[in-house]
Order: C-alpha cells, then sequence, then structure tokens
C-alpha cells in the first residue's frame, strides 16, 4: 500500500543521509532506555511506599509513551519529523530533572512523574524507524529500517555502562544516572537538525489516499502486523523490566544486572545489521514467526534455572527474538499504507504497541513483587504469563496465511 518513491541516485543520497542521522540519534538518546530499565525499578524499590509498586516508574513511561504516541505521529505530520522529534527530547529533559529532584527529596510521586514525561523521548525513539522509509525507495525500506535499529547496538553498549557508572556515584542511590539522562536528551536537538524528511502530503479520511479509521483497523495485514509487534515489544518488556528485580532478589549484584542487560541490549540491536536483509529474502511473515519461536524459547530458558548463565542465555534470546519479531512487524506494517495514511496508521500502531508494553511492564512489577514469596517465584510468574501471548501472536499470523493473498 505504500505509495512508491522514485528510485532515483538523489532520492537514495537524501534516504541514507537520514539513515545516517536517525541511527546516530538511535545510538545516543536510545542509551536512555537501557538506563531506565537498569536503575528505575531498583529506584522505585528504594522509595516506593508498597514493593509491588516499583516498577511503576518504568511502566508510567511505557504509558507515555503509548498516550503521546498518536499525539506527536499527528504533530509530525502537519510539521514533520524534525520538530516532532525535538520537542519529545526536550519533554524528556524536563522529566529526567523532575526525577531527579524526586529521588534527592525521597518523593516516589515526583520520581514518577518524571518518568512520565521521558516516555515522550521513548514515544519519538519508536517513530525512527518509521522516519526511515518516509524518503526510502520501496527496495530500500526492510534494510533501512532494519539499520536504523541498528544503531541501538551503540546504545546497548554504552548505556549500561553509564548506568552502573552513575548508579553510586553521589550519596543518593541512581540520582546521577538521571542527571546523565537530562544531558543525554539535550543533545537530541542538535543531532534532529540534519535529518531532511519533507512533511508528507495529508488526505482526508475517506478521500482518494485516505482510508477511514474502521478501513485500516478491517485491513487483515494492518491488524496482524499491529498484533505481532505488540506481542513482540510486550513480552520482551515484561521480562526485562523484573530481570534488575529477579537477579538482585536472587543474591547477584546491581554490576551483574546491567551486564546482563548490557548482553540482551546487544542481541536486541545487532542483528539488525542483517534483519533486513532476511526480511527482503524470506518475507516478513516468515521473520516474525522465527522472532516469536525465540521469545517462547527465551521463557522456556528462563523457567529452567536461576543461576548467571540462565539470566545470559534467556535475555540474550529474548534480545533476538525481539529482533526479528518487532523489526519484521514493522516491516509488515509499512507495506500497508499510503504516506497520507502513515501519520494516523503508525500513531494507532505505536498507542496499541506501547500500551500493551505499558500494561507488561505494570504487570511486570505486580507478578515479581506479589506473585509468590521469593524473587525465584516471581520471575517464574513473569515467565510463564509469556506463553498465552505468543499463542495470540502465533495464531494470528497463521490465520493471514489461511487467507487468499488478495485479501490480507
Amino acid at each position: 500500500m505504500t505509495a512508491a518513491v522514485e528510485d532515483s541516485p538523489a532520492n537514495r543520497r537524501r534516504a541514507w543521509s537520514n539513515v545516517a542521522v536517525l541511527t546516530l540519534a538511535q545510538g545516543i538518546l536510545g542509551a536512555q532506555l537501557s538506563m531506565i530499565f537498569i536503575t528505575a525499578g531498583l529506584a522505585g524499590a528504594m522509595i516506593a511506599p508498597n514493593l509491588c509498586f516499583a516498577t511503576l516508574p518504568v511502566s508510567m513511561v511505557m504509558l507515555s509513551s503509548a498516550v503521546s504516541a498518536r499525539f506527536l505521529s499527528g504533530f509530525m505530520a502537519r510539521h514533520g519529523r524534525r520538530a516532532g522529534f525535538t520537542i519529545a527530547s526536550l519533554i524528556a529533559a524536563i522529566g529526567a530533572g523532575i526525577a531527579f529532584a524526586g529521588l534527592e527529596r525521597g518523593s516516589f510521586a515526583l520520581f514518577t512523574l518524571g518518568c512520565t514525561l521521558i516516555g515522550a523521548q521513548m514515544s519519538a525513539q519508536g517513530f525512527y524507524r518509521f522516519a526511515a522509509a518516509d524518503v526510502a525507495p520501496a527496495a530500500l525500506q526492510p534494510k533501512m529500517i532494519s539499520l536504523v535499529q541498528a544503531g541501538g547496538l551503540v546504545s546497548a553498549l554504552i548505556g549500561p555502562r553509564i548506568a552502573t557508572i552513575t548508579a553510586e556515584a553521589s550519596a543518593i542511590p541512581f540520582a546521577m544516572t538521571f542527571a546523565a539522562i537530562i544531558g543525554i536528551n539535550l543533545l537530541g536537538p542538535f543531532i534532529y537538525a540534519l535529518l531532511r524528511i519533507p512533511v508528507a502530503p495529508q488526505a482526508r479520511a475517506g478521500s482518494a489516499g485516505g482510508r477511514s479509521l474502521g478501513e485500516i483497523l478491517r485491513t487483515p495485514g494492518i491488524v496482524v502486523a499491529m498484533i505481532c509487534g505488540t506481542v513482540s515489544y510486550a513480552l520482551m518488556n515484561l521480562v526485562m523490566t523484573s530481570t534488575p528485580l529477579a537477579m538482585v532478589g536472587c543474591g547477584f549484584a546491581t554490576a551483574d544486572a546491567a551486564n546482563v542487560t548490557a548482553a540482551h541490549m546487544v542481541a536486541m540491536f545487532a542483528p539488525a545489521f542483517f534483519t533486513g536483509n532476511l526480511i527482503a529474502r524470506f518475507g516478513a511473515e516468515r521473520i516474525v514467526t522465527l522472532g516469536l519461536v525465540i521469545l517462547a524459547a527465551a521463557g522456556a530458558f528462563a523457567l529452567s534455572g536461576v543461576e548467571l548463565d540462565h539470566f545470559y542465555i534467556a535475555l540474550i534470546l529474548l534480545g533476538l527474538g525481539w529482533n526479528f519479531g518487532f523489526i519484521g512487524a514493522t516491516a509488515m506494517l509499512t507495506a500497508q499504507h499510503t504516506p497520507e495514511e502513515r501519520g494516523r496508521v503508525q500513531g494507532i500502531n505505536d498507542t496499541i504497541v506501547f500500551g500493551g508494553v505499558f500494561l507488561a511492564s505494570l504487570s511486570s512489577g505486580a507478578l515479581m513483587g506479589c506473585a509468590g514469596g521469593t524473587a525465584q517465584q516471581g520471575w517464574s510468574a513473569v515467565n510463564m504469563m509469556m506463553l498465552p501471548f505468543l499463542t495470540l501472536a502465533g495464531g494470528a499470523l497463521i490465520w493471514m496465511a489461511l487467507r487468499p493473498r488478495d485479501t490480507r
């Protein structure tokens, strides 16, 4: 459904230039994702009135991402990617400052509010992959989406390292981590200034080139892409959010949790250098299926024990599964809409995706804190929760595969 961009040398140069900028942004601004996952739950456990709410700040990052996705998508449809990304990074910088103040005062409410505002940048980061495809010829789109995600490899290396260095860098644990997040977000406007993505043409719903919301949500390919993208991201978040709490609860140090998170994030982003080629060769649906299988393997391995090696292998498999599942679902989605519809479709998609991620993150804390008397019991409950959602996504793919090709 995506209208073709002319495959000319000028368009290819512009597309590669934008990919380079977006990859840089993914590498630098994306570092805060691992920093938050490593520290926010532990910081929440330190100041929360009830341990069951320890991961609420992480959950609010995801809720904010879900709520702001449609607003941000609509804003960018009217004013362009650069303006939307810039505003999001400035809001996140303010949020990190509020979270810093919350830790200094021991205020869980203030800390949670600050984390909520950081979600604006997480939402913007989710649109990098779509921005990479905006001015790319159709043949290059899967590869460019994948390469932008590969920028996360840099963030996977530097984010946990910054979190480890800053966690105990002041008398107040984790405060300097959020001070560093302020600085990271303030770099955003300087990076985004290099983007060259024109504002997309607009069409009214129901007019030529623009379907109504109802028509969009009745398109099987769009629905299945949304389900698979949501399940892939939400299950990754479900397990990743609880990993630091589970590891510390099982007797490991914060540094061990940071190292496992780093390995997980390398596994999330390193395959992106070739995921696009795999999608072009085998098709997005097959790559998504492979991702779901790997996610199931991650859950099974996590249930097999709580030694350090079990955490490493489970989280590495979790990252690989997310990569194939989420990037494949994104490629499925971008093939199903026109440029006029992209703001509406992408906004709906990311609202649903991050809404699912929010619920997963919230459930993660509840399962870890309230599902049993020990960290091991909570960890088992978290990983058992993967099964019904993997079944849902697998069933959706089978349903689409059984439909006649011209109705997908």
